[in-house]
């Protein structure tokens, strides 16, 4: 039966393309949303860019017929845009408040009396949702394609339990048939002994050699950080390998994303020259209250942000002990060596490296438009982007780059995503399965025993 689908302003602002994923229904806009989308289309961030297309998409059904009477969309529903029920001086619901969220509610309800379809009311936020059952409208979460509960998140990585001769076979011979395995393609693989578990070994399905494979990573000195656990010897497997392009690390606070994909890309950049450079990202996303303007230039307002990146590159430096400067000041800055260099301090070795090109920190909202060839891309806190913000970066890798998306999918700041819908969930499962993609969800904590213990119990 054909319905009345109501937007809040949100369901835009996350994804613009929402009008058309709702079949042969009508897609009701009411104008409090337009004015909202509004004061958005300034901004220069993400939210900013979905309220201009939305705008421009509305725009376009505006030339084609009236849209407070409704115009037709491609897939057979229609759009209207609706003045706002809710401003009518007699309310039948006098209670709603007249607020943008109040408006918008009383236009859904008023539109459920004056017309016989089913009115439903499309909102991300749980507080209005609520506000909607308790009047009785219905409403529902807006949920994009190919979003995964969590708790089923693909982990990466498996156990099979095989027999003894089994495993002695695979350390000897370096390699086992994974036929009858039903493994995905750079899924990890921990063989245990049936009869004896303390005797397994680890590796990884390779689909091109149709086989398990021992892992590179297991034993790897990244800068002086080595695996703590099986989990970590996974990742930096992936992490190692170039024929891997884009890799998911998901996990929660103190197991090791960041810290493994930042020594990873140094030892990519600065050791082996693979990549040109290192381009290590995230969101500018507050935890608690805004602190206000802050005085300095770009790099200095910025640092803050930026903070917990330089926090692991100190420490990978400093658990390191070499220093870095370029081959030849006045040569290319693809020629670089790694010296000893006692007394050197953590920090200067960072400048050094921004200073030479083979390092970028950066906050995200400068990635978009680039194109960035050979380059080992780290964006971390990943789970505070949506989408179609991943999809913006991942395709803005060139030729021969890399791209490390880290986070953990239980501690989200950004008010119109959770832990299924954030692009970091999004992004593990639709590249399950792919020949260029890898993933790991990393469970123990190897920060110290007092923060895991925080994770767990807080």
């Amino acid at each position: 039966m054909r319905k009345n689908f109501v937007f809040d302003t949100n369901v835009l602002l996350t994804d613009p393309h929402a009008i058309f994923k709702f079949q042969d229904n009508n897609v009701v806009i009411p104008i409090t949303v337009i004015e909202e989308l509004d004061t958005f289309k300034r901004d220069l961030n993400q939210l900013g860019r979905n309220a201009r297309e939305v705008v421009r998409l509305i725009d376009r059904y505006r030339s084609q017929g009236n849209l407070s009477t409704g115009v037709p969309l491609e897939h057979g529903g229609s759009l209207r845009v609706i003045t706002d029920l809710g401003r009518e001086p007699q309310l039948p619901f006098p209670t709603l408040s007249k607020t943008a969220d109040g408006l918008i509610l009383s236009t859904a309800l008023i539109l459920k009396e004056r017309e016989d379809l089913p009115v439903v009311f499309v909102t991300r936020d749980i507080n209005l949702r609520l506000r909607a059952d308790a009047v009785g409208l219905k409403s529902v979460n807006y949920e994009e394609e190919g979003q995964v509960a969590v708790e089923e998140l693909y982990p990466g990585h498996k156990t099979i339990q095989v027999a003894g001769d089994v495993v002695d076979r695979f350390l000897r011979e370096g390699k086992l048939a994974g036929d009858g395995h039903a493994l995905l393609p750079n899924q990890c693989v921990t063989l245990v002994d049936a009869k004896n578990s303390g005797h397994n070994a680890a590796g990884r399905f390779h689909r091109k050699e149709g086989a398990i494979l021992p892992l590179d990573g297991a034993s790897e000195d990244l800068w002086g950080i080595r695996a703590r656990n099986r989990e970590q010897a996974f990742a930096i497997d992936l992490l190692i390998d170039d024929a891997v392009q884009v890799v998911t690390l998901a996990g929660k606070a103190g197991t090791g994303k960041t810290l493994l994909a930042i020594a990873a890309g140094l030892r990519k950049t600065v050791d082996e020259r693979v990549y040109s450079k290192m381009v290590v990202a995230r969101p500018i996303m507050p935890l608690g209250r805004e602190v206000g303007f802050l005085p300095g230039d770009v790099g200095e307002k910025l640092r803050p942000w930026m903070e917990p990146v330089y926090d692991n590159l100190e420490f990978i430096i400093q658990s390191h002990g070499h220093g870095f400067k370029a081959a030849d000041e006045k040569s290319a800055p693809a020629a670089r060596r790694r010296t000893k260099r006692a007394g050197a301090s953590a920090a200067e070795e960072i400048r050094q490296m921004h200073d030479s090109g083979i390092l970028e920190v950066q906050p995200l909202t400068y990635i978009r438009g680039r194109s960035l060839p050979r380059q080992y891309l780290v964006i971390d806190e990943a789970q505070n982007l949506t989408v179609h913000e991943v999809k913006t970066i991942v395709t803005r890798a060139g030729e021969g780059t890399k791209v490390v998306l880290t986070g953990d999918p239980y501690q989200i700041d950004n008010p119109f995503l959770d832990s299924s819908s954030n692009g970091l969930s999004v992004a593990a499962e639709r590249f399950k399965g792919k020949d260029l993609a890898g993933h790991i969800v990393l469970t123990h904590g190897e920060r110290s025993p007092l923060a895991e213990m925080a994770s767990d119990l807080l």
